[in-house]
């Protein structure tokens, strides 16, 4: 069973900075492509970036050139580095590895906070 806990948001002022974590246990997590998804309320689950396997990424057109996802296959760990926080980002972040456009493999853990105001 694997199970994902994301880490390292919080409260941010506009134009600040998160690094966010997120921890997959039990997998051989190297193998993986990974992403990174946000959740605002009332609103859909939607894609923020992905890294594959050897390290490609792509990202969404709402945070391309203020967000990098990294990884770390010896702590079996994935990263998304965001900076320039607008108040549309605010929203619960979740990781988990993509199946395809609309499925994933694993369960979802709790998620992270981001909530940017001033």
């Amino acid at each position: 069973q694997v199970q994902l806990v994301e880490s390292g948001g919080g409260l941010v002022q506009p134009g600040g900075s998160l690094r966010l974590s997120c921890a997959a246990s039990g997998t051989m997590f190297r193998i993986y492509a990974m992403g990174w998804y946000r959740q605002a309320p009332g609103k859909q689950r939607e894609l923020v970036a992905t890294i594959t396997s050897g390290g490609s990424t792509n990202y969404a057109d709402s945070v391309k050139g203020r967000v990098t996802i990294s990884r770390d296959n010896a702590k079996n760990t994935v990263y998304l580095q965001m900076n320039s926080l607008k108040p549309e980002d605010t929203a619960v972040y979740y990781c988990n590895a993509p199946r395809d456009e609309s499925s994933y493999l694993w369960s979802w853990g709790q998620g992270t906070q981001v909530t940017v105001s001033s």
